[in-house]
């Protein structure tokens, strides 16, 4: 179902939950990459209060995550979990969650278990395969050299990170000498394989799902990349994504809902549910996807995805008649579910 559809009710109809609003600024960061996840973590924070729920914000500083929360009774709280990690260690978002179960509290958004299957890209992919959804072709490369690889342009990134880390322009590549190069860097700069894709050259979806056992499909949302001239910048890559000031991120639009026809829409949102369910998004997720000819070809899965006030979550839920604070509340009530006193 798509559209405005009524939140998933409480079956015991509580009353608003207690919010400890959970984020964390890693040390290494720029210091307005810093200052902006403060200030869309209260912006967040003060739209779900104004919904009528108690909000504790809590930010995490070093590995204490447990420390930090003893204070908190997890019958009294929901925990809106907005943390990429432990500050400092990378790749560590799982491990949040992981002590957040540990300690039994409800929280929002997708078990470890769920967000370390989706940094695994290569295991992502043959798991939506075998569940007859396409993906772009494919292939895993565990050492620099020359490989068997015929498909360009194609892109190469790092086969276990997530939010665009590693892509930029220079990750679409057009021949095979590129290929290679390309290749050999991301083995060499983030320890790991590349996984190299068919680069679908078409349009772009980013679609937001939310719910449980009933899943809805919000409005999709298209990146336009009609001002781009270039294949390499046709992509979301990390600048775009979370650099204002750069041309990759202004050059990029943002068109909701997208213009699909009764048979795209329906398969989109077949793709897309299924996707979600697999890979055991909970409350809400992102899917990424392609589109050539009339196939439409999964990215990424993304579950605990972006809900600062401009991405597309928000965005699709404000088109669906959710206000950010009504979307935030709307998470809240669904691990509000899972809370121990329910």
């Amino acid at each position: 179902m798509t559209g405005g559809a009524a939140p998933e009710a409480s079956p015991r109809s509580p009353s608003p939950a207690s919010v400890i609003l959970l984020y964390g600024v890693h040390p290494d960061w720029e210091p307005n990459e810093q200052d902006r996840v403060v200030r869309e973590s209260r912006r967040l924070g003060v739209a779900i209060r104004r919904r009528g729920h108690r909000v504790d914000f809590l930010e995490i500083h070093g590995n204490h995550l447990a420390d930090t929360l003893a204070r908190f009774d997890p019958a009294e709280a929901v925990v809106f979990n907005w943390c990429e990690g432990i500050p400092g260690e990378e790749g560590s978002e799982a491990e949040v969650a992981d002590v957040l179960e540990r300690l039994g509290f409800a929280f929002t958004g997708a078990t470890a278990e769920a967000i370390r299957l989706s940094y695994d890209k290569p295991r992502v992919r043959v798991l939506l395969e075998e569940n007859g959804i396409a993906v772009p072709r494919w292939a895993q490369f565990d050492e620099p050299g020359q490989h068997p690889w015929t498909v360009f342009p194609a892109i190469v990134r790092p086969a276990w990170e997530h939010c665009s880390i590693g892509v930029d322009r220079w990750a679409v590549v057009l021949d095979a000498g590129e290929l290679a190069q390309r290749v050999a860097h991301v083995i060499a700069a983030y320890d790991q394989p590349a996984l190299v894709e068919d680069f679908i050259d078409g349009r772009e979806f980013h679609v937001p799902l939310w719910g449980n056992g009933t899943v809805e499909m919000l409005p999709p949302v298209e990146m336009d990349f009609s001002a781009i001239g270039d294949v390499r910048d046709r992509l979301c890559s990390y600048e775009s994504k979370f650099s204002p000031d750069s041309a990759a991120y202004r050059q990029i639009r943002s068109r909701i809902p997208a213009r699909l026809n009764a048979t795209e829409r329906d398969a989109l949102e077949t793709s897309c549910r299924l996707a979600y369910q697999l890979v055991g998004c909970r409350d809400y997720g992102r899917i990424d996807v392609r589109q050539r000819d009339d196939r439409m070809y999964v990215l990424d899965v993304n579950p605990n995805a972006d809900l600062s006030a401009d991405a597309s979550v928000a965005l699709a839920a404000g088109k669906a008649g959710f206000c950010y604070g009504a979307m935030g509340s709307r998470l809240v009530e669904l691990a509000q579910n899972r809370a121990p006193h329910q």
